[in-house]
């Protein structure tokens, strides 16, 4: 049985998705309809949270193991010789970076939205710790497991201490224009320019994809067929 978990839609050059949080792809669905009038829209779920693993047992994660999935979806989806479009919001952005970094003959052009690589920064490690406390202060009391306590427990950390590489080819880094001034589009400009890719502004914050999903999409098209 296969541990990759991902859903296809729309038809054309593949687009791969790799959701923020821990890879749950709630709310994508409006993006994904738009998406797909252009484009093979592949959508990953890394830990298989939307596909009847939510509860079950979650390591901490590492950012090589989402790009290793992801490099063998590609795989199982393109024909041998093919390459496809990636876009990666937040930590499934700091997943595209490091796919990137490892596979690029794979790869046409990636979209790395609000990836929080926030220790490229000055004081990083101090802001890193800011951002992480501030998004524990917004974990429900209840103890559930949901998508966002598995990314409390098991992604922020280690997804928060990522450093690209630099000098990566076909690579847009994308801050919403609601995000100006705010840490993750002060760190996307930061990545863009440690990687060389170009920096581009989306509709909306952090999750623009979500809010917006119409003008977000666009965005995606625009950049991608250009």
């Amino acid at each position: 049985m296969s541990d990759l978990f991902y859903d296809v839609t729309g038809s054309g050059p593949v687009l791969l998705v790799v959701p923020g949080g821990a890879g749950h792809p709630m709310g994508l669905g409006p993006l994904t309809e738009r998406l797909a009038a252009h484009f093979t829209v592949v959508t990953h779920d890394p830990l298989g949270l939307a596909h009847g693993r939510l509860g079950a047992p979650v390591a901490d994660q590492r950012v090589p193991d989402w790009s290793d999935g992801a490099h063998r979806l590609l795989d199982e989806v393109l024909p041998e010789g093919e390459s496809a479009y990636v876009l990666g919001t937040s930590a499934g952005g700091v997943a595209a970076l490091d796919l990137l970094a490892r596979h690029p003959a794979r790869l046409r052009h990636v979209i790395a939205h609000e990836p929080p690589c926030v220790t490229l920064l000055p004081d990083g490690e101090r802001l890193r710790a800011e951002l992480i406390g501030q998004l524990e202060s917004g974990r429900p009391d209840s103890g559930e497991v949901t998508p966002f306590a598995v990314f409390l427990d098991h992604v922020l950390r280690p997804f928060t201490r990522y450093r690209p590489q630099a000098g990566l080819p076909g690579l847009t880094v994308a801050a919403g224009t609601d995000s100006r001034g705010q840490l993750l589009h002060k760190a996307a400009q930061y990545t863009a320019r440690h990687t060389g890719g170009a920096f581009a502004e989306f509709p909306g914050g952090h999750l623009g994809a979500l809010e917006h999903p119409g003008a977000f999409a666009e965005r995606i098209t625009q950049i991608l067929h250009a």
